[in-house]
């Protein structure tokens, strides 16, 4: 099948497919706690399991930087692809992933220093504090492979090689089922060989893409000689500060559902939101996939001051946000029961409290692409401000407020309730920039 170019006119067939390798991608990142989940809660008991679910906020935090890198990163490279400036767009490519390695052993010795200090501040206690800090220090070693493969996926859509990007996430993924199978089931190794299989398996993720590039390609991309460009950092960072809030403030908003959770459930309702968020990391997956897979076609539309195809693209992207929604509300209603089971069936309380959680809770994906997608289409445009905004109101500010205060009235019901709360709020910010901006870069 011929190769689709950046600067091609994109029919929904067209633009499904060039984002269906990203989509897979994200799938298969959020894969690494799913089945680091399954094993554990099944072969070594509902703490071990419950203790995942406190620490990994905490290690979603710490690659966050990846995230913002690769997004923000990309709307930059690809611009300036659009322009025609190959060889600034190779620089600029290198300099951001050697920033993405120093940022992140960085990270991991100050993630080292004060783990347990934090998993104290999280809750945890006895046995699940052991658990955690044994978990999220064996983790904690692979943090710079894992953000680089963050990096990566944004880029590799960027250097129009998103099947090579899916290939790389693909034997990520399988790695670390497999290793979890091994080490976990086999082996008896419990809570420490899930982590030893993550682990193994961000660093396949990130390791790869490091040689494709440092070698003759195909690709629009390839490493070269650089410098320091420190104004090409700060606009990185700017247009992906939207990407990095978002990943922060939804580790930090489950810290407080799992806060709210002890309260009110103890264990069995952190480990119930265990499942819960697990199938929440996919569907968003899917939304954030598309969303970074279309993200450099909108940025290079507009780089080449294509308006009517950036039209286009909104169109087309509101159109399906709307159409996997619909999908993806369905399916959780349907899956809610067997998925339980699946993680918890062993205990007929939480299986119980687990299901209606997933029926209440999945409701939002209504709504949630939209506000993922809306924020991404700003970051695309170069426009880091709307798109943190978005963002920071969507992740952290309503999701917060509402987490904190629907429980009051509702009690359990109410924690399960927040998200879709939140994400009601975020579409009228939303479709506010949305209106507000349209004449600006002429998607209306």
């Amino acid at each position: 099948m011929k190769q689709i170019r950046l600067s091609e006119h994109f029919t929904y067939s067209k633009l499904l497919r060039f984002v269906l390798p990203s989509i897979t991608m994200m799938i298969f990142t959020s894969i690494y706690s799913v089945v680091d989940g399954l094993f554990v809660s099944n072969y070594a008991g509902k703490t071990p399991f419950a203790a995942i679910n406190l620490i990994y906020p905490l290690l979603m935090i710490t690659g966050a930087l990846g995230f913002m890198i690769g997004t923000g990163g990309t709307a930059i490279v690809a611009r300036t692809l659009g322009e025609q400036k190959h060889e600034e767009a190779n620089r600029y490519f290198t300099m951001l992933v050697w920033v993405t390695i120093i940022g992140g052993f960085i990270i991991t010795l100050a993630g080292q220093l004060f783990l347990p200090a934090i998993a104290v501040l999280l809750g945890a206690s006895g046995e699940m504090l052991d658990n955690c800090v044994l978990y999220g220090r064996i983790t904690l070693t692979a943090l710079p492979f894992f953000m680089l493969q963050n990096v990566f996926q944004s880029f590799f859509v960027t250097a129009e090689k998103p099947k090579l990007g899916l290939a790389v996430t693909v034997a990520s993924g399988c790695a670390n089922i497999l290793l979890d199978a091994l080490f976990v089931a086999v082996f008896s190794w419990g809570l420490a060989g899930a982590a030893l299989a993550t682990a193994a398996s961000q660093i396949v993720g990130g390791v790869i893409p490091l040689f494709y590039f440092s070698r003759e390609n195909r690709s629009l991309l390839r490493f070269c000689k650089t410098k320091y460009y420190g104004h090409i950092l700060a606009n990185t960072c700017l247009n992906g500060s939207s990407e990095l809030m978002s990943s922060v403030a939804s580790s930090i908003v489950t810290i407080l559902f799992n806060f709210q959770l002890l309260r009110l459930a103890g264990e069995d309702g952190v480990a119930a939101f265990g499942v819960i968020a697990y199938i929440s990391f996919i569907f968003a997956a899917i939304f954030l996939g598309y969303a970074v897979g279309s993200a450099p076609i909108v940025s290079f539309h507009y780089g080449a001051d294509h308006t009517a195809e950036l039209k286009s693209l909104l169109g087309k992207s509101l159109t399906l946000m709307g159409l996997g929604g619909i999908a993806m509300t369905l399916l959780s209603l349907i899956l809610s029961a067997p998925v339980s089971r699946i993680f918890v069936g062993y205990d007929a309380e939480l299986y119980a409290m687990t299901v209606r959680g997933f029926r209440i809770y999945s409701i939002a994906f209504l709504l949630c692409g939209f506000n993922i997608y809306g924020s991404a289409f700003f970051t695309a445009l170069n426009n880091g401000l709307v798109s943190a905004v978005i963002s920071f109101l969507r992740s952290l500010v309503f999701q917060s407020v509402c987490v904190l205060l629907l429980p009051v009235f509702l009690g359990l019901d109410g924690i399960w309730l927040a998200l879709l709360t939140s994400e009601l709020l975020s579409l009228t910010v939303t479709i506010g920039f949305l209106m507000k901006n349209g004449k600006k870069y002429r998607y209306i």
